[in-house]
């Protein structure tokens, strides 16, 4: 049996209803932001290769998830450390604030530690005077040079290697005929990193503008989750779904 009050009930009732369901939805949408601010602030964080520096392992317009969490947490909007899990190791390729302008973020592939002594000579890279082993690339990775555009005197100008460095056996190029940077030997300072491009003969690091303090590290580059040819002629941040790159998606960064 259905009850029914006075029209005065019912007003009221429906009132309230509206209330709790005005104050439901605002509760739910703060509950949101703040999950996603949490998520972007201690967990990953999306960003966008701009350059070719990391060029072949990441391609320009390459959209990339990186992993906040990994060496530790941090006092929001600030450079300390609440906890730190691990240091960060060679070969893995990392986020932070560059040092001249730190409203601008860099990511490049850690090749220093604190205490090892680095030397780049003539296209050879050393660590603790050991020269690092080169190798042809695989077949897979050959494959992945056909979407390397936009450099320098083409593709046929560079010789494609893999480096391997630590656990992080990665792609590098350098050009042919070209003079390469000699640097070093250099020790790598308590809480810096020494830092390069794996596109050696196009890249702004650390042999130029010196070592990254740890304080300044946003985190290490996971995957790519969304990778385009060209982006839209006025949202440049947005990917042209006509030249979206879909072989890239949730490519592993190594």
């Amino acid at each position: 049996m259905a009850l029914f009050g006075s029209k005065d009930q019912v007003d009221k009732v429906n009132s309230g209803n509206k209330k709790g369901t005005w104050s439901d939805g605002i509760g739910s949408l703060l509950l949101a932001i703040g999950v996603a601010l949490f998520i972007r602030w201690a967990l990953i964080e999306a960003y966008v290769i701009p350059s070719g520096s990391m060029l072949p392992s990441l391609l320009i317009h390459d959209h990339i998830f990186v992993n906040k969490f990994v060496y530790g947490l941090r006092v929001p909007f600030s450079k300390q450390w609440l906890v730190k899990f691990k240091q960060p190791q060679r070969g893995e390729v990392l986020v932070f604030r560059y040092p001249q302008d730190e409203s601008t973020f860099y990511i490049k592939r850690i090749i220093g530690v604190p205490g090892d002594v680095i030397r780049y000579e003539d296209g050879n890279l050393y660590v603790n005077d050991q020269k690092i082993e080169k190798k042809a690339p695989s077949e897979e990775l050959e494959n992945s040079m056909k979407w390397v555009t936009d450099i320098p005197g083409g593709t046929e100008d560079y010789v494609h290697f893999v480096e391997m460095l630590g656990e992080h056996p990665h792609s590098t190029l350098l050009r042919r005929g070209f003079y390469h940077m000699n640097v070093g030997p250099i020790t790598v300072e308590p809480e810096t990193l020494f830092v390069m491009g794996d596109n050696r003969d196009n890249s702004s690091d650390s042999r130029v503008w010196g070592p990254v303090p740890m304080e300044n590290i946003i985190g290490r580059a996971m995957f790519v989750w969304l990778s385009c040819n060209e982006t839209l002629p006025v949202l440049t941040f947005l990917c042209n779904p006509l030249e979206v790159r879909g072989e890239r998606f949730f490519h592993s960064i190594h």
